[in-house]
């Protein structure tokens, strides 16, 4: 994983693209971040153009995870929040291509988001993932805590409902 490099990603065709392409791939192998199948890239680069803009007005912070030259990796942490919740941020669209996963990439995002979120200020952060088929090991495995579960929270995919686990991890004590 050394070669592996972290860092915020900006509006660009080519971000877009490799962004869209793991969106597309993630959604078509079950993962649930919003989206059913199939994903037509037009929605997708949508998606991405709508995300980064909003990074751009420092909203949020898009990160990625490159392989080299490639986008493998990438997680959002969401820091425009209602106005009584300026102590926490979101995490949000954590993704890793397929080709890439279980090599400590997902986690590596996770620690630099964490980090992002305490240099803004933020004390607490919280996640959801689906029931089935989500990452609640992995947050697990990073200190997040499970609050608890909505039943039927979304749709999977490729159809059929699916809870979702809502987590949460204080990552500095309140002012």
């Amino acid at each position: 994983m050394s070669s592996i490099r972290i860092a915020a990603l900006t509006d660009t065709p080519s971000i877009r693209a490799a962004l869209s392409a793991m969106l597309i791939e993630t959604v078509a192998d079950g993962g649930s971040v919003s989206f059913m199948h199939p994903l037509s890239v037009e929605d997708a680069d949508e998606f991405w153009h709508t995300s980064l803009a909003s990074a751009e007005r420092g909203e949020r912070i898009v990160l990625g995870a490159y392989d080299d030259q490639d986008v493998i990796a990438t997680v959002t942490l969401l820091l425009k929040l209602p106005p009584n919740q300026p102590h926490r941020a979101e995490i949000a669209k954590m993704m890793t291509r397929v080709s890439h996963r279980k090599r400590g990439i997902a986690s590596a995002l996770l620690r630099a988001a964490e980090s992002l979120a305490r240099q803004h200020g933020r004390t607490m952060l919280v996640l959801d993932t689906a029931e089935d088929g989500g990452a609640s090991e992995l947050y697990e495995s990073l200190g997040f805590q499970l609050s608890g579960v909505v039943p039927d929270y979304a749709f999977k995919p490729h159809g059929g409902l699916t809870g979702t686990k809502i987590y949460w991890k204080r990552i500095a004590e309140a002012a």
